[in-house]
């Protein structure tokens, strides 16, 4: 082997994992922007990184000749994944090895990757032969036709798994729905969210702070990326013929985790901030209607019945402000009174059970804590917020429901 013809590691980033507009390109020989740039985590891979890289660079010596890089991101393979990698790049020689001896997870190689990529589109594809090559000619037709991601799908026409037993079908689409309970503006545009394999323009994500967990890298990226435009190819998810599959429990669990941290960040930008803000308005009109129907020196109802009439009240407020604010996106495609009705009716029906709640939450603070009633009814407010905003995203204003 002639060392001094290998391609040099490539090193490894540091810092947060964000995607510059224009990369680091100080330590790097070939300094020059290219149309792509394919991402391939990998650990303990070495009987599939051979075959592989020739498969990748015939295929893309005849769509995009001299135009691309392959990157291996690895995980300092104990088989030495990495070093194999780094052997072929004498034959060829656009291929680039980075080997990660901290930092583990196949998201964060992703990013890592893509961070010191010089292409114009990145992409991802997993390297032990279970995502076909070939298809990723259709995907770059895709991108090349304007879409901002392009995503090899298992449940589209042309798509499906191989050889899959009934209980990893089970958990691979429950997993797909529980992300669809927990996230359904994000899972809902693609019908594979869990792919590991796409391509995507630079753009969409540059100086984007990237905060993945576990190996399910795209979500990440449709939900903090700016995507306007998405297509989908069909693929059949293959057997893997070599090497241990790497899915274990952890992985599941992380996955879980990866959910509500992303939710918390779509609430923390969007929709929940204007959520509350109307609710803020929902809160004085039932803290005044609340005062002006149960306290001692006005009418002087039962402290219950108060609360239902001033809590309905806020209500209705509050659907009309959130209609013309804060989903304003999807009601301006929901017109006429019939579907304004309808979402009228959902959101009183959820917001009922978090009346339920209010009020047993309320009589237990007042009447068993003895605080002031006042403050007792603004903390059971504030206790069922996430209740109304969480389920009101999920029935009352549904992504899906779109021109309907």
């Amino acid at each position: 082997m002639t060392y001094d013809l290998l391609n040099p590691l490539v090193p490894l980033p540091q810092g947060i994992f964000q995607i510059p507009a224009a990369p680091n390109l100080e330590n790097r020989s070939d300094s020059d922007w290219i149309q792509l740039s394919l991402v391939i985590p990998t650990y303990n891979e070495a009987k599939n990184i051979q075959e592989l890289i020739k498969v990748l660079s015939d295929l893309l010596d005849g769509v995009i000749p001299g135009d691309y890089e392959l990157i291996v991101v690895d995980d300092d393979s104990p088989d030495y994944t990495w070093k194999l990698a780094q052997e072929l790049t004498v034959e060829y020689p656009q291929l680039q090895v980075m080997r990660r001896e901290k930092e583990k997870g196949l998201a964060t190689a992703v990013v890592r990757g893509w961070q010191m990529a010089r292409g114009e589109i990145l992409g991802v594809i997993d390297a032990d032969l279970q995502h076909p090559p070939k298809v990723l000619a259709q995907l770059w037709q895709k991108i090349q036709q304007g879409a901002d991601l392009a995503v090899a799908s298992r449940h589209i026409n042309g798509g499906g798994v191989s050889e899959w037993n009934l209980g990893r079908r089970i958990l691979s689409r429950g997993a797909q729905m529980l992300g669809l309970m927990v996230l359904p503006e994000v899972l809902g545009k693609l019908s594979d969210p869990m792919s590991g394999y796409f391509l995507l323009r630079r753009s969409s994500i540059i100086e984007r702070a990237m905060n993945p967990i576990g190996y399910k890298i795209l979500i990440e990226v449709v939900a903090r990326g700016r995507i306007h435009s998405s297509a989908e190819v069909g693929y059949v998810f293959q057997e893997r013929q070599e090497g241990e599959s790497k899915v274990i429990w952890k992985q599941y669990l992380e996955y879980i985790g990866h959910l509500l941290r992303l939710r918390l960040f779509l609430w923390a930008k969007g929709r929940f901030i204007r959520f509350v803000l109307v609710g803020l308005t929902g809160v004085l009109v039932d803290m005044g209607i609340f005062y002006l129907l149960s306290d001692p020196s006005t009418l002087g109802w039962s402290l219950t019945r108060s609360k239902i009439i001033a809590a309905e009240l806020a209500m209705i407020n509050n659907f009309f402000w959130n209609d013309l604010w804060t989903f304003r996106d999807i009601s301006r495609q929901q017109t006429g009174m019939s579907p304004r009705f309808k979402r009228l009716l959902k959101f009183n029906v959820i917001c009922l059970g978090g009346l339920i709640l209010n009020v047993l939450f309320l009589n237990f603070v007042f009447h068993v804590l003895g605080l002031n009633r006042y403050l007792a009814n603004l903390i059971a407010i504030a206790a069922v917020t996430f209740w109304n905003f969480w389920f009101n995203c999920k029935f009352s204003w549904r992504v899906t429901d779109k021109g309907k």
